[in-house]
Formats: C-alpha cells, sequence, structure tokens
C-alpha cells in the first residue's frame, strides 16, 4: 500500500486528474470531505478551480476552514493546487476582497490586462525558475531542473508578503509572480502538477517524501 494521500472534495475541484496522478506515482488516495477527515490526514491536498470567494464560501461551508489551519498547524505536510494555492495566503481581490486560510502571509492580485500579447486567463505551459531564497533543494522541487516547464490556467496571482515564501517563479509579460510558494510544511502551485507530464508527477511524488 502506497501513502495515503487525503485530497479535500469541497465542489470546486477536478477530483479525478488530480486522484488518478497522485494514484500513478504510488499514493493511496483518498478523497475527504468532513472536518474530521482533514484532522487525520497524512497527507493533505487542497485543489481547486474557479473563483477565490466561492471556493472559500464552500470551505466555510464544510467548516473546513479551522481543521484545515490546525492541519497546517501540526507540522504535517500540506499542499495547495491552482485555487487551493491561492487559498493558502492571506486574502484575496477576486470580485470582493476576501479573507483566505492565513497560512502565508499575502494577497492574491489580478494578472495585468494591458500587456500585449497576453491573454487573461493566462492558459499555457510555462517555464518555472528557482528564485534562488535556498528553499528549492529542501522541497517537492528538489530534482526539477531549473526552467523546467509546467501547465497554468489562471487570472489571479499569488504575491507572498516575504519573498521567502516564494518557492518558484515564473512570468506572464513583464509580470514576474510566484509559480510555486512554500512555509515550512506548507506548500502550493499555481500550476496543475497533475496536468504537466512528467515533471509535476515527479512534484507530487516528492510531496508524498516530505
Amino acid at each position: 500500500m502506497g501513502k495515503e494521500v487525503s485530497i479535500i472534495d469541497y465542489g470546486m475541484s477536478n477530483l479525478l486528474s488530480i486522484s488518478r496522478a497522485f494514484e500513478h506515482v504510488g499514493a493511496t488516495v483518498h478523497i475527504i470531505e468532513k472536518p474530521e477527515e482533514v484532522r487525520n490526514a497524512d497527507y493533505l491536498v487542497l485543489p481547486g478551480v474557479g473563483a477565490f470567494p466561492d471556493g472559500m464560501k464552500e470551505l466555510e461551508a464544510r467548516n473546513l476552514v479551522g481543521p484545515i489551519q490546525e492541519y497546517a498547524a501540526s507540522g504535517r505536510p500540506l499542499m495547495g493546487v491552482c485555487l487551493g494555492m491561492q487559498m493558502l495566503l492571506t486574502r484575496g481581490f477576486e470580485y470582493i476582497e476576501t479573507n483566505g486560510l492565513g497560512l502565508i502571509k499575502g494577497e492574491v492580485l489580478p494578472l495585468p490586462r494591458d500587456m500585449k500579447g497576453f491573454k487573461v486567463p493566462n492558459i499555457n505551459w510555462h517555464r518555472t525558475y528557482d528564485p534562488g531564497k535556498g528553499n528549492w533543494k529542501d522541497s517537492i522541487f528538489r530534482e526539477t531542473e531549473n526552467g523546467a516547464c509546467f501547465y497554468f490556467v489562471h487570472s489571479y496571482y499569488a504575491k507572498p508578503d516575504h519573498e521567502e515564501d516564494v518557492l518558484a517563479t515564473s512570468q506572464f509579460g513583464d509580470l514576474v509572480f510566484a509559480a510555486a510558494v512554500k512555509r515550512n510544511n506548507v506548500s502550493g502551485t499555481q500550476f496543475h502538477p497533475e496536468k504537466s507530464g512528467d515533471a509535476g508527477l515527479e512534484l507530487l511524488k516528492n510531496f508524498m517524501d516530505t
């Protein structure tokens, strides 16, 4: 039996693709939706697609905000993906200002819409880079080549308050943004590792080895 990875179902994610990706790298996957299941997880994943306010509303409606915060405080591995990563931060500004989980200090802001040749939403493969803050080799990226490509689908981006929480960067026009974040046992990717081929699968495997 592989390591047990619990993926939170709060009604805003393609659970099939991320579940299959984790199973492909040897995980035993559990789809969970109850507070006690979050508290009892060994490896916890918060996926998501859609709008920040809607995501937080769904987590709150299911009484999952406190349990996720408690889980993170326990030191066990937590990974957010796409919207799931954005909700790790303090607040988002999609439509209305909305409080996030507050596990990583920072904001979620709109991608600029005035960059010639770049369209929002950003749906594309982009290279990701080590920002040189010392976290890359001690993270899910530890075997990843600097400049590896991953698949992005997003209209907003995370801007952590502290540079050391930016695990990887990418670029949209003139904007260099956080492609991944990390603080202690909490990490997240703006891109979809489950849709990013071998490089993405390697990240998921590394997450289970933390």
